[in-house]
């Protein structure tokens, strides 16, 4: 048995998760979120980092494995570091073993994956540099218009008349939505319209991967309600017979998938050690 931690690095939030594993059983230990705001991202790490030691009960040296994904190579501590798509694989697999496609909706980007039965990346299509997909994009427009990004999702689905952003350029939509506001436009509508052309590029991921059915939704945007209902909605349209779910912890995704890759790794780095030592 391991005790291993996967630390998501992303560009708002550091999520850690504690896992113990054996011969591929998983079970989550712990798991906390910590926003950076105006933090210095290392600082913030050591911070969840330690929360999970406290939580837990064990003391750093008695961790088998720390792997690290996202943005998290320079974190001097860890054992090893996985590419973020190969760790939302893994833990879009763990939350839904039946899944087959993930779509990652982060804090700068978007990335669809198709994935097989074990979790491992078969096809990936992202998103290009501009964020008007992502999920700060939506925090900015949340905080320009006042609400939470807690409220976000609920007001969108009260939307009776959508406004839709014509832009698919982060600084151009922010210049749509301030016009929508002067026009009187209501906040519901606006938000279901950001809601509408997000959806219509993650869809659009999806046909690029021909992504197969069920897709899991992980990342910062994944338990957005109003985002859901209407990537739904774009699938239906286009009658594309997917189903797309989310799970209470799609957020914490990527960490348990780093987590979990830490128990394999650490599984073969042990048997390894254990044949050289009977040669």
């Amino acid at each position: 048995m391991a005790i291993t931690i996967g630390i998501d690095v992303g560009s708002s939030a550091i999520k850690t998760v504690v896992s113990e594993y054996e011969g591929g059983t998983v079970e989550i230990l712990h798991k906390n979120i910590e926003k950076i705001r105006k933090r210095s991202p290392l600082l913030v790490i050591d911070k969840s980092f330690k929360r999970a030691l406290k939580e837990i009960g064990c003391e750093q040296e008695n961790i088998d494995y720390i792997a690290t994904t996202g943005e998290g190579e320079n974190v001097e501590f860890r054992d090893g570091h996985f590419y973020g798509m190969t760790t939302h694989a893994k833990g879009a697999s763990f939350l839904y073993p039946d899944a087959r496609s993930v779509v990652d909706i982060g804090a700068l980007h978007a990335r669809a994956i198709m994935i097989d039965s074990a979790g491992r990346v078969l096809a990936y299509k992202m998103t290009g540099q501009c964020a008007s997909g992502s999920g700060q994009f939506v925090e900015n427009i949340a905080r320009y218009l006042g609400v939470s990004i807690q409220e976000v999702g609920p007001l969108s689905l009260k939307s009776t008349k959508p406004e839709k952003v014509s832009s698919i350029c982060a600084v151009l939509a922010e210049t749509d939505v301030i016009n929508m506001v002067s026009r009187g436009i209501l906040i519901s509508d606006i938000l279901k319209g950001i809601h509408q052309s997000i959806a219509d590029r993650l869809v659009k991921l999806l046909r690029a991967i021909n992504a197969e059915s069920p897709v899991v939704l992980t990342g910062g945007l994944a338990n957005d309600v109003g985002l859901l209902a209407a990537i739904k909605e774009r699938l239906a349209c286009d009658k594309l017979n997917i189903e797309v779910k989310n799970h209470p912890d799609s957020l914490f995704a990527g960490a348990i998938g780093a987590a979990i890759w830490a128990g394999y790794r650490f599984e073969k780095l042990r048997g390894m050690d254990e044949k050289l030592a009977a040669s």
